[in-house]
């Protein structure tokens, strides 16, 4: 099991420079760190591949689409700019040397359209379908995030995106299973875990407010066991947010200081995934 931190814990704006943030991370002894792509482009690549290898600490990588670029739109245009914009983040992931590109990727964040659901599904899987030669081409794996129902409609659940995932028919796309989302949509987290099986490409974890992992309700050692009954063995990724009063923070609901110090907040949880997770 390999173990990282999203660098949106301490971001400001998902712009914001992320080495002094990749050094923190290394310092503080985590395997990797993930960034967006948000605010990280194809001609930042090159620097933060060589500050990732002269730190050790690898890469993984996160991304969103914007309502103009829809997946599962009827629109071929609509299609077609997210053919583009996830193809960029498939280079500059591939560039940056990181393996693991995951995140809102089957429908805009924030966008609903319920009455088309099942035909948005089925557009969105033979869109991220056209991937599959730049993914394999890059030796990327992009993982289909599960989004609680505030965020999306299309990907609640993970069986809803397991079914994408597998529909597309290319062993380079995946699904990214997030404990916080889970926490809302799931009758049973371990259960979805199981049942993803081996579609799980990538695992997100917070706390139920989306802060340090085991100061709340949710239950982590049922989700490495479940982790371990499926031989998953790729990235838990703590993907905190916990400051308020920052435009990042703002775009994920944040209205007040889940943690006192981000910082702490990483110490804290790299030891509790350690302890929690390590096999």
């Amino acid at each position: 099991m390999k173990f990282g931190v999203h660098a949106g814990l301490w971001q400001r704006a998902w712009s914001d420079d992320p080495a002094p943030i990749m050094s923190r991370v290394k310092a503080l002894g985590y395997h990797g760190v993930e960034l967006s792509l948000l605010g990280v482009g194809f001609a930042d690549a090159g620097k933060l591949r060589t500050l990732s290898d002269n730190l050790d600490l690898a890469l993984t990588c996160s991304t969103g689409l914007g309502v103009g670029e829809d997946p599962g739109s009827s629109d071929p245009e609509r299609r077609s700019a997210a053919i583009k914009t996830l193809t960029g983040a498939v280079k500059t992931a591939g560039a940056m040397g990181a393996r693991n590109l995951s995140g809102v990727v089957a429908s805009p964040w924030g966008y609903f359209d319920p009455a088309r659901k099942a035909e948005r599904a089925k557009y969105a899987s033979e869109t991220l379908a056209q991937l599959d030669g730049v993914l394999r081409g890059e030796g990327v794996v992009l993982g289909i995030e599960a989004l609680n129902r505030f965020e999306s409609d299309l990907t609640n659940t993970a069986a809803e995106t397991t079914a994408i995932a597998k529909a597309t028919g290319s062993q380079n796309i995946g699904v990214l299973l997030d404990t916080f989302h889970m926490n809302v949509e799931e009758k049973s987290p371990p259960d979805a875990i199981n049942e993803t099986g081996k579609a799980l490409v990538h695992f997100h974890i917070s706390e139920n407010d989306r802060g340090v992992p085991g100061s709340g309700q949710y239950d982590f050692g049922a989700a490495a066991q479940a982790l371990s009954r499926i031989g998953y063995d790729g990235w838990v990724v703590a993907e905190m947010f916990v400051m308020a009063g920052n435009p990042a923070s703002a775009d994920v609901n944040i209205w007040r200081n889940i943690e006192a110090d981000p910082t702490e907040a990483a110490r804290t949880t790299l030891s509790f995934m350690q302890r929690t997770f390590s096999q």
